[in-house]
């Protein structure tokens, strides 16, 4: 089972958007541990999302914001391009969950390389005009709204419910 950082902390600016941002992702990841494959690709909205689906899609958050466009960095989109922007969504039972976990891992971890030393009021190199601040308040809210989902995806899948 994924373990989260304790949020219940003192620590100036930086060091809580970074436990915060960890949070959610640990929130993610542990929403999405246990599933079968097939059930992680079981579409139960009338849109494409799946929990396989979510995995990619903030795995392609992450390198984004962080590698594109705070890092000015380019990076291969594993699941779609910009011609085919939904192809992160398109999951089969065939698609492992845990690949896509491992991924997200990945990612997230390749973000923290990014920012080691870097400071809050750094401007993105490859985007939009936002500081490192505005990047990490966007992550958190991104990551959040979207474990919120996948916490009703799974309840729907199997019951499971719970932080």
């Amino acid at each position: 089972m994924t373990n989260r950082p304790d949020t219940h902390i003192w620590g100036g600016e930086r060091e809580l958007l970074d436990v915060f941002l960890d949070y959610q992702r640990a929130t993610v990841v542990l929403k999405a541990e246990g599933l079968s494959d097939q059930d992680a690709a079981r579409r139960l909205l009338p849109s494409a999302t799946t929990v396989t689906g979510m995995l990619r899609h903030l795995a392609d958050v992450e390198r984004s914001w962080i590698t594109e466009a705070f890092a000015g960095l380019s990076y291969d989109r594993r699941h779609g391009s910009d011609e085919d922007p939904d192809g992160e969504w398109r999951v089969t039972a065939d698609d492992s969950l845990a690949e896509a976990i491992a991924d997200y891992q990945a990612a997230c971890a390749e973000s923290r390389t990014i920012l080691t030393g870097r400071d809050l009021d750094e401007q993105c190199t490859g985007g939009p005009p936002a500081q490192l601040r505005w990047v990490l308040l966007h992550l958190i809210e991104e990551t959040a709204r979207h474990a919120g989902q996948l916490d009703v995806l799974r309840e729907l899948l199997d019951g499971v419910t719970g932080e």
